[in-house]
């Protein structure tokens, strides 16, 4: 059990769309970590953050400040240059688990089923890169900002017409673009808990009314979407879905916790999404949802993560006991 008389800072907020809900995930943590530790504190991902966790002594952060800034190694290097011990995971693998295509190429390169894909950009001319996409992807693809989360942003295309008016609505927001074949299938997701040991959490399966995407509104409405633990899925099916999970949160370097999103069709290999390397912790999230079903209650869940980062510290480098340098003459 974790220390009572430590400081924590719930990091929350910040400059990305997803603000207001990351102040969800904080007003839920709050209780259960109060019932842990003596001190806790909600603190706004902005420019007085630095001075804050100075003044308030802060031994360990509990970041849920999501998307850009809060979840991109943004917050989490700030952390490590003043020696903060914070859940999650750190610089590299932050960043490469919230930008959409450096997460595909790493586990493209490692054999990780995926969609087929095309980059587009702002400056390319406009009806050759429609026609691009067409030909490489098909006549259904789904547009994605590269660096958001929540299903912000996300739109669906049906030939050349509809892409060619949802890119240029989508490039009034973004320089750059990831655009996908669509399959289709059940919506699918993975967590895994990585701390002392290695927790493959129950696959959930994702169910929406009328069969409507999961998207920003079904996703924090209490009701409008059903979370199915354990997955329907085909015994086979299910353990390639907490393989590949396991494997892209390693080969991505996450520790601590993450959640991979899958669209499995109904015969064949699971097709991985993306990663959240810091899922959310609100009342419809769903890994706090797939630890319940593992027999995790949430303050249990959320005393353990906050213990874990505690023993591992901060990470700043010990100088005293690092590769010695030899001396040089400089005058």
């Amino acid at each position: 059990m974790p220390l009572r008389n430590k400081t924590v800072a719930i990091v929350c907020g910040g400059p990305s769309p997803e603000a207001d809900v990351s102040r969800l995930s904080a007003g839920r943590l709050s209780p259960a970590v109060e019932k842990y530790f003596e001190k806790v504190i909600h603190l706004e991902l902005d420019e007085q953050l630095p001075a804050q966790l100075l003044t308030h002594k802060v031994d360990v952060v509990f970041p849920v400040a999501h998307g850009p800034m809060g979840e991109d190694g943004s917050l989490q290097g700030l952390l490590d240059i003043m020696g903060i011990a914070y859940v999650g995971s750190g610089v590299l693998a932050s960043a490469s688990a919230l930008d959409k295509s450096v997460t595909k190429r790493i586990l493209h390169a490692a054999g990780i089923p995926l969609a087929k894909d095309q980059i587009v950009h702002r400056h390319e001319e406009l009806d050759s890169c429609v026609q691009r996409c067409l030909d490489c992807l098909g006549e259904q693809v789904i547009i994605k900002p590269l660096g958001q989360g929540s299903g912000i942003g996300v739109q669906f295309a049906t030939g050349h017409e509809d892409l060619r008016e949802k890119l240029g609505e989508s490039f009034e927001k973004d320089q750059k673009l990831l655009v996908e074949e669509f399959i289709a299938g059940k919506e699918i997701t993975a967590g895994i808990l990585d701390l002392e040991d290695t927790t493959l959490l129950p696959v959930t399966e994702i169910i929406t009314p009328d069969g409507a995407w999961y998207d920003y509104v079904h996703r924090y409405t209490p009701g409008l979407s059903e979370h199915i633990i354990p997955a329907q899925l085909p015994e086979q099916q299910y353990h390639r879905v907490q393989e590949i999970a396991l494997k892209a949160h390693q080969l991505l370097g996450c520790r601590d916790l993450s959640r991979s999103d899958f669209v499995v069709p109904e015969v064949g290999c699971p097709i991985f999404s993306e990663l959240n390397n810091l899922p959310g912790m609100t009342p419809t999230s769903l890994f706090p949802d797939g630890a319940r079903a593992a027999g995790i209650p949430f303050e249990k869940l959320v005393c353990r993560l906050l213990d874990h980062a505690l023993k591992r510290g901060g990470q700043q480098t010990d100088k005293e006991n690092y590769w010695p340098l030899p001396e040089l003459a400089i005058s």
